[in-house]
């Protein structure tokens, strides 16, 4: 994808990027104004935020300069050298916006419908990533070689296992085996008692377990909010609103990891 990048001559540096594609840019007056198809824009004046050129450029069939999300990107790096837990993120503005994180060490999102609003701030936990079977991360769980499996790859495949696989296991956690040394899911857990794990082992992408593997599960990364692990975290707010949006600033909850 093309950008347009801006240059700050106050800073001596590129300052950000962005999705439309002008001719011209110029500012004046307190104004930004660019050129499009030999047409003069004045931004930040339109109804529509998000939206560049839309009348011109949609005419000729090329709505890709028409709208484009908001993007926000930075990175978190107090004490580099100390591994850290990044519990949350609040944001300081009137909109809560999406949140994806990225750290060396695991992944991370928020959708924007779990910020809570409080004192006129968005707060809400990092969530691990939906499907994300790293192994490193805390909601990971090994239960054990099953025994026997009842109706293998059936929505009502029984795992029987011969010891007591614990409390700790719940419904709606994604089951895996591990084949080989290759972690497979095999479905999410619907049901389980002392000694037996049921999962639905006939959804899209699951593959069929067999008697001796080893059985694991991931908790729900909902439910099981544990943030994010590493060095230093980046994030990315994604803001696709259409109404005029204020960010002032970021912050979130960090404290050092003790494994």
């Amino acid at each position: 994808m093309k950008y347009t990048l801006t240059y700050n001559k106050n800073v001596e540096g590129w300052t950000s990027f962005f999705s439309y594609h002008p001719e011209m840019m110029l500012g004046m007056n307190g104004a930004f104004y660019s050129f499009k198809g030999g047409e003069l824009y004045k931004h930040n004046t339109n109804v529509n935020r998000n939206t560049f050129y839309y009348d011109w450029w949609d005419e000729l069939g090329f709505p890709e300069d028409a709208f484009e999300a908001s993007k926000v990107t930075s990175v978190f790096n107090k004490e580099p050298l100390t591994i850290k837990n990044f519990k949350t993120i609040a944001t300081y503005g009137n909109s809560p916006w999406n949140c994806t994180v990225v750290t060396d060490l695991s992944t991370g999102e928020i959708d924007s419908s779990y910020f809570v609003e409080k004192e006129g701030n968005w707060f809400a936990y990092i969530r691990s990533l939906s499907g994300d079977d790293n192994l490193r991360l805390r909601s990971a769980q090994g239960v054990g070689s099953v025994d026997t499996v009842d109706d293998p790859g059936t929505a009502t495949a029984v795992l029987n296992f011969t010891f007591n696989i614990g409390t700790i296991v719940s419904i709606g956690d994604l089951a895996y085996r591990n084949n080989a040394g290759v972690i497979e899911f095999i479905g999410p857990i619907t049901d389980f008692t002392k000694t037996s794990i049921t999962i639905d082992n006939d959804v899209i992408g699951s593959e069929v377990v067999n008697d001796g593997d080893y059985i694991l599960y991931i908790k729900n990364s909902v439910a099981e909010s544990y943030g994010a692990r590493g060095y230093y975290m980046q994030y990315e707010l994604e803001n696709g609103s259409q109404n005029r949006v204020e960010l002032f600033s970021v912050k979130s909850n960090v404290f050092k990891s003790y494994p």
